[in-house]
C-alpha cells in the first residue's frame, strides 16, 4: 500500500510539470519531459552531473558530442542504468540508456542513443478508493542521431537531431471529458567543445544548447507544453603528474531557457505563457517579466576524476540548485570505473543528504554503466 502511494506521488509530480498553471505566484520553471535533464550515464552521476568540459568519453555522446572526435577507440557501443527514486521505496522506476558512435576519420563521428524513462505500475482509484479503474505504466523515451566534426585543430562541434515520445496516461477518466493521449515532439541540440593543447592538457571549455525543438501536448486541446531546453557551460583543466597518473578538475553552469509558470489566479498571465512561440520563449526566459532570477536559476556542478594508466578512475563531485521553491537541491557523488581490455565498467553512487522531511528524494542513488569498443 505504502509503495502505491509513491507511485501515485510520482505520478502527481510529473503530472505538476505538464500543468505550470498549478504553481500558482511560486516563482519556478516547469516543463514537460524532465527526464531529459536527468544525467543518465555512470561517469557524470560520479561527478555531481559534471561532463561538457572534461575529457572525452564515450558517455558524451548523451551530452557534449563535439568531443567525439577526439575518442582514441574508433568506435563503442555503450548501456546505462538508474534505479529512480529506490530510497522511497521504488522497485520499478528507472532510467535506462543504450548508445553507439563510430568515427567516420580523423576528423568526425557519427552517433545515435536512446534513452528510456520508466515510471512503473500505477494503479489509479476512483472518489471512493476503489481501484476499479485500470492501472496503467506511464513511460517516456527519446531517440537521437548526431554528427561531430572538428572545424580547426582545437575547436569541434556536434549537431543531434532528436525525437522524444511520453506516454503518462491514456484515455478519459469518469467526470473528466478530456481525452489523454502520448505526446511527441522534435528537438536537437548543438555543443562546442575547446581544448587548450593537442593532448588534451591543460583547459578545455564546453558550451551545449540542449532540446532545442517544439512543444509537446497530451490532449486534442490547442494547449501545448514547453519541453526542457537548456544552455550549459562548462570549463576543465586536465593536469597530468607523471606518464601513468593525471587528474582533472571541472565546472558546469545549466539554465533552463523556458518562462517561468504563470499565476493561474491571471487569465492574461495563463493566455501569455501559452501563447509564447518556442524561440521567444527561449529570449523571455532571460528577462525580468518571465525569466527567474539569476541566483536561483542556475545549478551547477563541480568535481574530478583521477586517472590512472587509463585502467582505473575514481571520481567525486558537488551538485548545487539553488531554487528556493524547489528544495535547494544540493547532494555530494562518487564513482569509479575500471576498463579491462576493450570494456569498460562505471558506476556512481549518490551520498545522503538531509533527513526526515527534508530528505534528499534522489539519496542511494547508484547508477551502472559499461563501455565496449570495437
Amino acid at each position: 500500500m505504502m509503495q502505491s502511494k509513491f507511485k501515485i506521488g510520482v505520478f502527481l509530480l510529473m503530472a505538476l510539470f505538464l500543468s505550470p498553471s498549478t504553481w500558482a505566484q511560486i516563482n519556478i520553471q516547469s516543463t514537460a519531459v524532465p527526464f531529459m535533464l536527468i544525467s543518465p550515464d555512470a561517469r557524470s552521476g560520479g561527478m555531481g552531473n559534471l561532463s561538457l568540459a572534461m575529457s572525452p568519453e564515450s558517455n558524451d555522446l548523451f551530452g557534449n558530442t563535439a568531443k567525439l572526435p577526439y575518442m582514441e577507440e574508433k568506435q563503442g557501443f555503450l548501456i546505462n542504468y538508474t534505479p529512480w527514486l529506490k530510497d522511497l521505496g521504488l522497485t520499478d522506476v528507472y532510467l535506462a540508456s543504450a548508445g553507439y558512435y563510430k568515427k567516420l576519420n580523423n576528423i568526425s563521428a557519427i552517433n545515435s542513443s536512446l534513452r528510456f524513462f520508466s515510471l512503473g505500475n500505477i494503479d489509479f482509484t476512483d472518489e471512493s478508493g476503489n481501484t476499479s479503474l485500470p492501472s496503467q505504466r506511464p513511460s517516456e523515451y527519446s531517440y537521437d542521431f548526431g554528427y561531430s566534426i572538428l572545424l580547426t585543430d582545437k575547436l569541434s562541434m556536434g549537431v543531434t537531431l532528436r525525437y522524444i515520445h511520453s506516454k503518462l496516461v491514456t484515455g478519459s477518466f469518469i467526470n473528466n471529458p478530456v481525452n489523454y493521449r502520448a505526446g511527441n515532439t522534435l528537438s536537437g541540440d548543438i555543443s562546442l567543445f575547446y581544448k587548450q593543447h593537442e593532448n588534451l592538457q591543460g583547459f578545455h571549455a564546453g558550451l551545449l544548447l540542449s532540446n532545442l525543438g517544439g512543444k509537446i501536448s497530451y490532449t486534442d486541446n490547442s494547449k501545448k507544453y514547453f519541453i526542457p531546453a537548456n544552455m550549459g557551460l562548462g570549463i576543465g583543466y586536465l593536469n597530468k603528474l607523471d606518464a601513468e597518473n593525471s587528474i582533472e578538475f571541472g565546472v558546469d553552469v545549466n539554465r533552463l531557457m523556458v518562462p517561468v509558470s504563470p499565476n493561474n489566479s491571471d487569465a492574461e498571465s495563463v493566455n501569455h505563457y501559452f501563447s509564447q512561440s518556442v524561440v521567444s520563449s527561449w529570449f523571455n526566459s532571460f528577462n525580468g517579466k518571465d525569466g527567474m532570477p539569476i541566483g536561483e536559476s542556475i545549478k551547477a556542478s563541480t568535481g574530478l576524476e583521477y586517472n590512472y594508466i587509463n585502467r582505473f578512475y575514481l571520481r567525486a563531485g558537488y551538485y548545487l540548485d539553488n531554487n528556493k521553491n524547489l528544495g535547494n537541491m544540493q547532494y555530494f557523488t562518487i564513482g569509479a570505473s575500471f576498463q579491462y581490455q576493450q570494456s569498460k565498467f562505471n558506476i556512481s553512487y549518490l551520498v545522503p543528504s538531509g533527513g526526515g522531511i527534508t530528505k534528499n528524494p534522489l539519496s542511494n542513488t547508484i547508477r551502472f554503466g559499461s563501455i565496449f569498443y570495437f
